[in-house]
């Protein structure tokens, strides 16, 4: 079953060539007990036997447009890798086609096309040969490479004495520096650390800017968000959808709970919750009803109700729930995000230790969060949840999407989305000329 969007009509009049089309792309696998098995099968000697099959990938259509950043996001198993294999031409496809626009660039699976055997350097040229470089080229290339990598004396030992960490810094470096027009990356930079990430990060966007298409993998949802223009979501093979990123990722983590029903969400969209001021009479709802979120609301440090809040005041958040059955130890969250999705506040009553009490069938509960207001003056959406667990199973019993906006009210913002309130002070310092007491910092990596 396939979402439709706004985001999918404007992309069929958008006038960028096609980097790459996948029509229609199936993959199946067969299941054999034994390595016989395979000998018989392939040698046609029992045509009556019926062989197990594995559908990796269901019919599954999308298109990417030059200079886009497309993420594929979806459950392990659901067709991500598999679907990446097929583009870069690693795997063939059971049926359907896939057309590729431009040289690609692919950083697969950890250390896919190395030599373990061989040094990073052999490895440098080894790639570079395989792509198609003269090796003239592949030494004007080096010192960047190496440079990007940054693994010192390493390049020169055999790769299968490096870490993961290092594994990744030479392979992304390899891949950006062979002059790609399209790079595919899974998962891959989960392995780097937080400072060779943002240097990561920071590529992507230079080669955005410079029309370069990126097709990204991963399970960091707030990188999704940030960077990638659209998103393809896949779930056991099949597409989902694709849209907007905040769409698809809303999607996929109703996907994560065993919740996603199209036809439910749609009948049931704002079905019995009272809205208040700044609401979105078009919110997303679902879960199991055995106990709903029947009304919520925000009021400011005088009591009033609004969605609009000055910064460094408090506000309370309001939530309101009736238990349709009864329900061991239930957990009332709240979320916020900004407009693109990100995720960037939230607590819970677990968390809080607030409560952890069982709730009878036909009890009403009132629950409220009250807080200072330190995010930068700018929109956000506040998202509800009522879960807990059933056991060792995580339930969702009811949750509301971008329920209520919140306007923040401010006449000072500082970098990023919180106000660390910092206590400034300038004081007069005697000159030191001892250069024996300055402080060298480490060069960042």
């Amino acid at each position: 079953m396939e979402t439709k969007n706004t985001e999918l009509m404007d992309n069929k009049i958008d006038d960028r060539p096609i980097a790459i089309s996948v029509e229609n792309v199936s993959k199946v696998y067969k299941l054999f007990k034994k390595p016989a098995d395979r000998v018989i099968d392939a040698l046609h000697l029992a045509p009556w036997r019926k062989v197990p099959q594995h559908h990796a990938l269901n019919d599954v259509s999308f298109e990417v447009r030059q200079g886009e950043m497309v993420g594929i996001i979806g459950t392990n198993g659901s067709g991500k890798s598999t679907i990446l294999k097929i583009i870069t031409g690693v795997l063939h496809p059971t049926k359907g086609d896939v057309k590729v626009n431009g040289r690609i660039s692919a950083l697969l699976e950890l250390g896919a096309g190395f030599n373990r055997e061989y040094t990073g350097i052999e490895n440098i040229y080894l790639n570079g040969t395989m792509i198609g470089f003269s090796k003239e080229e592949i030494d004007a290339k080096l010192k960047d490479i190496l440079d990007f990598a940054d693994i010192g004396d390493f390049a020169y030992q055999p790769v299968k004495t490096y870490s993961s960490g290092m594994f990744v810094r030479l392979a992304f470096a390899v891949a950006i520096n062979i002059e790609p027009e399209i790079l595919i990356v899974d998962e891959a930079l989960a392995v780097g650390d937080v400072f060779f990430q943002a240097k990561c990060y920071r590529k992507f966007d230079e080669f955005k800017k410079l029309g370069k298409t990126i097709l990204f993998v991963s399970h960091d949802l707030s990188s999704i968000v940030k960077y990638c223009d659209r998103v393809v979501l896949l779930n056991k093979g099949t597409k989902l959808g694709e849209g907007k990123a905040k769409e698809m990722i809303d999607i996929y983590k109703q996907v994560l709970v065993d919740q996603y029903d199209e036809a439910a969400i749609a009948e049931n969209k704002n079905s019995g919750v009272l809205l208040d001021q700044g609401a979105n009479p078009d919110l997303l709802e679902y879960g199991s009803k055995k106990a709903e979120i029947t009304d919520c609301y925000i009021t400011d440090d005088k009591g009033k109700h609004t969605n609009a809040i000055i910064k460094g005041s408090t506000f309370t958040i309001h939530m309101k729930a009736k238990f349709l059955e009864r329900v061991q130890a239930p957990i009332f969250a709240f979320t916020i995000k900004n407009a693109k999705g990100t995720e960037i506040t939230g607590t819970n009553t677990m968390f809080e230790r607030a409560f952890m009490e069982s709730v009878d069938k036909g009890i009403c509960k009132e629950i409220t969060f009250k807080q200072k207001m330190d995010l930068q003056g700018g929109e956000y959406l506040l998202s509800l949840g009522l879960t807990g667990y059933e056991g060792s199973d995580f339930t969702v019993y009811h949750r509301l999407y971008d329920a209520i906006n919140i306007t923040v009210i401010s006449d000072k913002d500082t970098v990023g989305f919180y106000d660390m309130n910092s206590q400034v002070e300038v004081i007069n310092a005697e000159r030191d000329g001892d250069k024996d007491n300055i402080v060298k910092m480490p060069r960042a990596k």
